[in-house]
């Protein structure tokens, strides 16, 4: 894991790729012109879902790189102990998860706040515990509020391809947007 955490290390040195930061709470992680409107701010007590074990090695363990210009975010991930299925693999919602993560990451990173609308994976082969895997996500394009995303979770020498996936994820309006004035105060053009 180390090495391939170098190697995107590295590769932000020249500004191309950004280490993103881990925080409790996935709000932090959002540039601050992006982050949802006030009445969605994040409550004492509570925890980003995927940073909930408080021991190192036994959830889930990664960490996120970003290239804006090629809209893309790459996690280097190694599944812990806690997210076993079968006896000695991860489980598939484990692995929908940080797909999940990854690939709202992307287009939350390259289109602003959204939300995941439709989530398609297909399992390839199992991933082991304690492994070391490459969750490589793009955007492929955006049609107005819609961003189409799709990533895989590979070996980090690509030698196997564990899961495939697309996801659609839909932007949020602001309060102040034309649009939602126009549909809060019932106007015909709302319609």
């Amino acid at each position: 894991m180390m090495a391939q955490y170098e190697k995107f290390v590295a590769m932000s040195k020249d500004g191309t790729w950004k280490r993103m930061p881990n925080h409790k709470h996935l709000i932090d992680d959002i540039p601050k012109q992006m982050r949802p409107e006030p009445a969605a701010k994040k409550r004492d007590g509570t925890r980003c879902f995927l940073r909930n074990v408080y021991t190192e090695g036994l959830g889930f363990e990664f960490v996120m790189f970003f290239s804006a210009s090629e809209k893309r975010v790459v996690s280097i991930f190694q599944p812990g102990l806690y997210l076993e299925g079968l006896t000695g693999y991860m489980h598939g919602g484990a692995i929908a998860t940080i797909l999940d993560n990854t690939l709202a990451a992307c287009s939350l990173l390259s289109t602003g706040r959204m939300i995941t609308a439709n989530l398609s994976i297909n399992y390839r082969s199992p991933v082991p515990l304690g492994s070391v895997v490459l969750v490589d996500t793009k955007v492929d394009r955006t049609e107005g509020r819609k961003t189409f995303v799709s990533g895989q979770v590979q070996s980090v020498d690509g030698q196997v391809l564990h899961v495939d996936a697309t996801a659609l994820c839909i932007k949020l309006e602001s309060k102040n947007s034309p649009q939602q004035q126009a549909r809060s105060s019932g106007s015909p053009e709302s319609t």
